[in-house]
């Protein structure tokens, strides 16, 4: 029941169907909230904790948005020193440091016309923020080494496990930048504040596995009993 429940709200919001499960009061209005924010063209700030479908709810917000045909492109900004985390957004033209054997685009550039998520956005060093509040301004930058300015059309989608006003006032995030991310800011609710959605995401998962799993296996036809179920909670 809870794996057809879920498809049919697929149809309305898209195909993360991950990103849909659940209908606590919490949750419900955090969808609402994306459903909103993908009806605009404007950046979005997501805070919440690690595990809670950060990177679900921004692909739904493509998913929803005018932009669903261009590319969804996603650079985890605590992935790379911050030496190629500058040629990572913006890319490089050839020659620009050692190795750099020809010219390549970043996520900026590839995500043209589409979404770039900037995943962790306040792990970014601090030296490399003014040149990305200049792109997030203007959509426009230099390739690292190019004094070519490149010029695209993206929505921006920034994530952070950590609230970005306590790293503004610790002097690790700059204050400009946030409030340029923070047009839209969404928040999504820990599994520990609904709590009530937990049968319903263990049966989907249960469910997914067991459709996996080859027939004469033990767990194709897997239910959970209401005293598991319970126990989750």
């Amino acid at each position: 029941l809870a794996v057809e429940q879920v498809l049919r709200r697929a149809e309305e919001f898209g195909k993360d169907t991950e990103a849909l499960i659940g209908h606590s009061p919490a949750w419900e209005q955090a969808l609402e909230r994306a459903r909103q924010a993908a009806a605009t063209d404007a950046d979005i700030l997501i805070e919440a904790e690690s595990g809670t479908g950060k990177e679900l709810i921004a692909r739904l917000i493509h998913r929803l948005s005018r932009r669903k045909s261009g590319p969804f492109v996603a650079l985890n900004c605590t992935a790379f020193p911050e030496t190629l985390l500058e040629s990572e957004l913006f890319g490089h033209a050839r020659g620009a440091f050692t190795g750099a054997v020809g010219a390549r685009p970043g996520k900026f550039e590839t995500a043209n016309g589409g979404t770039l998520l900037l995943d962790e956005v306040g792990e970014m060093p601090l030296a490399l923020q003014p040149k990305l509040l200049r792109a997030l301004q203007e959509r426009e930058f230099d390739r690292l080494g190019s004094n070519q300015t490149v010029h695209v059309d993206i929505r921006v989608i920034a994530t952070t496990n950590r609230p970005l006003e306590a790293a503004v006032a610790e002097g690790r995030f700059r204050a400009d930048l946030y409030y340029r991310l923070n047009v839209i800011p969404i928040s999504l609710p820990p599994l520990r504040e609904r709590a009530g959605d937990i049968p319903e995401l263990a049966e989907y998962f249960a469910g997914l596995y067991a459709a996996a799993a080859p027939a004469a296996s033990p767990v194709a036809n897997v239910r959970l009993s209401g005293e598991l179920l319970a126990r989750l909670q």
